[in-house]
């Protein structure tokens, strides 16, 4: 090991590395999904798993890891440094943490590392952040709403504490834990998979280590670091030198009612530099909106500038983020966070939407902006006695780009490889019956290439339990069109109450719903890009025979006649174009 540690880093030697560390945050992912208790990550997959360096430095993330997790992990590092120093972590110790005032997101993202010791020197930390079903407080499911005051009221506040010290249980802190969740088989159980997970990652670590000697793997993170900037540097400096901008808008937060909250971007391109500006974003609001992340402005770089690339430090060095402490995006402990990811996705949109006109061949029209319909219902089974929580992420419409239609039902930018529970899991686990998941017809906005539709997903409650019901907040601010195309339509929640036969807008928090009542989680559609007129009339006739659109939409939105058995007139379309 001495000989080939001293030799010089070869071709051949950096791919294999460069390949290697994601495929240890890969096996770490299957390692949790296979081992979780909760539908949440063995099914919608909302983690993310990664090595980081004790400088803060991301080494490495699963492919298809939440996208909005990756700005937040060496934050986390830097701070549990700053705390107990370089020195003051061992072998065998395991912590815990999701508080809001390093890396402000909803508590039921709990973050579990590790230290990586190689022969006795700290040279990187295991970590997986997971979605737990509960932390206490009002935290069930997706989190508590806009509507909860204050951290202590959403749940547990666990702040950079060692549950293994030394490769010791501290039982004291276990107890608390448990006590103070209502499921506590599920959490306790992903807790364990989450140190498993950073386990198995010491395992391949000290394979690679070993193999190649700690000079080698370092030269070579340090190169991948270097080659990963200087290929987002090649994308910029293709564009041309200025300053971008666009705006966007949420109708309100949820508590302060008919009062917008405001969202803009500005990026300045200078060469191959990049910076993302959201001084112009809302300051921090009352209702639990607030967050505290860059996520929004590296989602969108890393989307602009390499989206299928492995995602590690080099991805953003080129890369300025401008926040201001008390803006929306940087909120202040405690301002409350438990709807942290509401805007999240809207705000990645208008910073690629003030590029549009810098990238015209290449930005798309605005997707359903949120994170997807939630589908929460929780109580407790009257038969079984035991407790359960319906969890499902609902995907919707992304925009039409320059050169295809938009993607229907996919959840958004910010998710990686989440995806929505199965329907037979769902009705297996809990006592509800899914009546419906279905693509909603007109959903997309109209353009040449059309933008990707919602989806409607109904589900009946056999017995009396809680809904969650967030409201999309979208209604002044659809997700937009570009170059012509049109809005696509916002979604959110309707309710069917027992013994009644209409469906009625709704939303709230923990929400008392009785047995036998209907609820639709509907998700938004995309923006159209480009004149609707311009799109090919086939594409306009496979859409009405496929029901995404309607034969009125054809005609109002497309000036397309077509006959209810799918003949497009070409007599009365030319008539109506003219």
């Amino acid at each position: 090991m001495a000989d080939l540690a001293s030799t010089t880093l070869d071709p051949v030697t950096l791919e294999v590395i460069r390949n290697a560390l994601p495929a240890v945050a890969n096996e770490m992912a299957a390692d949790l999904q296979r081992t979780s208790y909760n539908m949440m990550i063995y099914e919608v997959r909302d983690f993310c798993t990664a090595l980081i360096d004790p400088d803060g430095q991301l080494v490495s993330q699963n492919v298809g890891g939440v996208s909005h997790f990756v700005a937040d992990l060496g934050v986390i590092i830097t701070d549990g440094v700053r705390r107990y120093g370089k020195d003051g972590f061992a072998p065998g110790d395991v912590l815990i943490t999701n508080h809001q005032a390093v890396a402000g997101q909803h508590l039921n993202n709990i973050v579990i590392y590790t230290p990586y010791f190689f022969e006795g020197e700290l040279l990187m930390f295991s970590m997986v952040r997971a979605h737990w079903i509960d932390v206490g407080g009002m935290s069930t499911g997706f989190g508590a709403g806009p509507e909860v005051g204050d951290p202590w009221l959403e749940g547990l506040q666990l702040d950079q504490l060692k549950i293994y010290e030394g490769g010791t249980l501290n039982n004291a802190l276990y107890r608390v834990i448990s006590d103070n969740i209502r499921f506590p088989e599920s959490s306790l159980g992903d807790l364990k998979s989450q140190i498993a997970a950073c386990r198995l990652a010491a395992r391949r670590l000290d394979e690679m280590f070993q193999k190649y000697g700690k000079p080698v793997i370092l030269d070579a993170i340090a190169r991948i670091f270097d080659e990963t900037e200087q290929k987002c540097r090649n994308v910029i400096a293709r564009l041309s030198d200025g300053v971008y901008e666009a705006s966007s808008a949420f109708d309100d937060d949820g508590v302060l009612l008919g009062v917008p909250v405001p969202l803009h971007a500005k990026v300045t391109i200078a060469g191959s530099d990049m910076t993302i500006d959201l001084s112009g974003c809302s300051g921090e609001r009352k209702a639990a909106v607030n967050s505290r992340t860059l996520a929004a402005a590296r989602v969108a770089y890393k989307a602009l500038t390499g989206p299928n690339d492995p995602v590690n430090e080099g991805s953003f060095r080129a890369l300025d983020v401008i926040i201001p402490e008390g803006n929306i995006m940087m909120a202040r402990f405690p301002a409350p966070m438990s709807g942290w990811s509401l805007i999240v996705p809207t705000v990645v949109d208008t910073i690629i939407a003030a590029l549009a006109k810098a990238m015209p061949d290449t930005i798309p029209a605005a997707h359903h902006g949120l994170l997807g319909g939630a589908v929460v219902f929780f109580g407790v089974d009257p038969e079984t006695k035991r407790r359960f929580v319906v969890q499902s992420i609902e995907g919707g419409g992304w925009g039409g780009r320059p050169y295809e239609d938009g993607e229907s039902g996919t959840v958004s930018v910010c998710q990686g490889d989440v995806r929505n529970g199965s329907i037979e899991g769902i009705e297996l686990k809990c006592p509800v019956l899914v009546e419906q998941r279905a693509l909603r017809p007109n959903s997309g906005g109209a353009g040449k290439y059309r933008g990707g539709l919602g989806i409607d997903m109904q589900v009946r409650n056999f017995v009396d339990g809680l809904w969650n019901f967030e409201s999309s907040k979208r209604f002044d601010c659809p997700p937009w069109g570009l170059w012509g195309g049109t809005a696509g339509e916002n979604g959110g929640y309707l309710l069917r109450m027992a013994g009644t036969d209409t469906f009625k807008a709704t939303s709230g928090s923990r929400k008392p719903i009785p047995v036998d009542s209907s609820v639709i989680v509907r998700t938004g559609g995309g923006g159209g890009w480009g004149n609707p007129r311009e799109r090919d009339f086939a594409a306009v006739r496979h859409d009405v025979l496929e029901d995404y659109i309607t034969v009125e939409a054809a005609r109002e939105l497309y000036s397309v006649v077509i006959s209810a058995d799918g003949v497009i007139d070409e007599a009365a379309t030319a008539q109506l174009r003219s």
